[in-house]
């Protein structure tokens, strides 16, 4: 059964879009399950123009308020966890437990940036002449244009919001139209917690045209996409012909580094527990895994038998440890990595297949690779799903070497018990966060972001609020 939505939220109200209807496909059953409205070029300059009128409300609206405010969405959006993680499991397929999980890191946003909100701090210069009174202050940039990506619904958009909302800016966010509908959750939080009408603005859509009309606008100045590479090109050419600061959060291809001296069957229980979450549907995800050589056969080992115990199914069944892929795309994808390496020479010593017993659902097996080597697909494309390849290094300087060649720059991981040699390795890998012994890296509290093709800026942290602020310098004379 399939139930028309009006899923835009412009100027603090729910309206119907102008663009027809997107289905919204569950991707355990590949059922329509919602037609999710969409907006056209009208709604968009709808949202552009309440963007604009609740950026002069929120910008005069004072820090403490503010604060506040944020606050209150980060209580309704943590006692709503439950509904709106039952939402995000049926749109985007990852467990429940999952999802509630996401749902709470999201609130988490909320929280910090509305501490963030009363820390917006300028400085005073002494200057050359004491006829003259130097000072810089920080002002919000203004209206904010922003896109998410489908794998954390929730997190995705929190990070946005919280952090322009803290500044004084107002947006108009573009969720992804495979899983809108958790978004929207968060939108009515800020309705309920008292957000002014146009702070917060949420359309549902085509990509290509909602972006074009927001950046080509001239009211937009500031963006913010979590997405893919191409995307995040094509959006910064964009962004280029009108002079807005961007800030991309792209793709990755996380390394991980197992050293001989560590506690293997730890480390492979904590990266085969990570490797799988959300079906390996992670920007930050453990990717390409590199174990001394010394080590490799029983990490493999170790691995697989994790593997072997995680039990597939819907994300809102109960017990379920690893859902479907979110999409077709995705599960294509990942079929293709795998037959690539497989006719390349690894092997495949778990998964490698979809699940004999789903014939409905983008579904695929948690699947462990060994004897991979550097020309294999898998090792050069984000797999983004539930592969977990292995290769072998020798020494330090090799392992450095091997986790640095790519061209993503996002996240690594270093297992070790030697102190010289964690803070060697984690300052030697190009990457813009690195966690050591530890795989639970993205929190509200520090800076999310990567280097060379997975982007620049940083999102969350003290650094999260500083992209939606512009520093003006003010010289009076006395």
């Amino acid at each position: 059964m399939t139930e028309a939505s009006d899923l835009l939220y412009i100027g603090g109200e729910w309206t119907s879009g102008h663009g027809g209807t997107i289905d919204l496909i569950d991707p355990s059953t590949e059922a329509v399950i919602a037609k999710v409205a969409a907006a056209d070029k009208s709604d968009v300059d709808s949202a552009l123009a309440a963007a604009e009128a609740g950026f002069e409300v929120w910008r005069s609206t004072d820090a403490w308020t503010r604060s506040t405010i944020i606050r209150s969405v980060a209580d309704l959006v943590r006692r709503r966890a439950d509904e709106i993680g039952a939402v995000m499991s049926r749109e985007q397929g990852k467990p429940v437990g999952e999802a509630i999980a996401e749902v709470k890191s999201a609130a988490d946003q909320f929280d910090w940036f509305a501490d963030e909100a009363r820390r917006i701090y300028g400085r005073t210069i002494d200057g050359h002449s004491r006829g003259n009174r130097l000072f810089a202050i920080h002002q919000p940039v203004g209206p904010v244009a922003a896109f998410t990506a489908w794998n954390f619904p929730a997190l995705l958009p929190a990070r946005k919001m919280a952090a322009a909302m803290a500044a004084g800016c107002s947006m108009v966010i573009k969720p992804a139209e495979e899983a809108p509908q958790t978004a929207l959750c968060l939108a009515q939080a800020c309705h309920d917690a008292g957000v002014p009408a146009g702070v917060i603005n949420m359309l549902v859509g085509d990509p290509a045209l909602i972006s074009e009309r927001l950046i080509d606008s001239g009211s937009i100045r500031k963006i913010s996409l979590t997405g893919s590479v191409p995307v995040g090109r094509q959006l910064l050419r964009q962004a280029a012909d009108r002079i807005i600061p961007t800030t991309l959060e792209l793709g990755g291809h996380a390394p991980v580094l197992v050293f001989d001296d560590v506690d293997v069957s730890k480390a492979a229980e904590m990266c085969a527990r990570t490797k799988f979450r959300n079906c390996g549907q992670v920007c930050i995800s453990p990717s390409r895994f590199f174990v001394q050589e010394s080590v490799a056969d029983q990490f493999a080992h170790e691995v697989t038998q994790y593997a072997r115990g995680l039990k597939i199914g819907s994300g809102v069944e109960p017990g379920t440890d690893v859902g479907p892929l979110t999409n077709a795309r995705r599960l294509a994808a990942v079929e293709a990595l795998v037959t690539d390496a497989v006719d390349r020479g690894a092997a495949v010593t778990i998964g490698g297949r979809r699940p004999p017993g789903l014939s409905r659902g983008y579904f695929y097996e948690p699947t462990v690779l060994t004897g991979v080597t550097t020309e294999m697909d898998v090792m050069h494309q984000e797999p983004f799903g539930p592969i977990l390849p292995i290769a072998t290094f020798s020494d330090v300087a090799d392992g450095v070497a091997l986790a640095n060649a790519t061209p993503y720059g996002l996240a690594g991981y270093v297992f070790t018990d030697r102190t010289r040699l964690a803070f060697e390795v984690s300052e030697a890998l190009e990457v813009g966060m690195v966690g050591v012994n530890n795989m639970v890296i993205a929190t509200a509290e520090a800076p999310f972001g990567g280097i060379k093709d997975s982007g620049f800026g940083r999102e969350g942290g003290a650094e999260g609020i500083e992209p939606y602020l512009v520093t003006k310098y003010v010289n009076i004379a006395i």
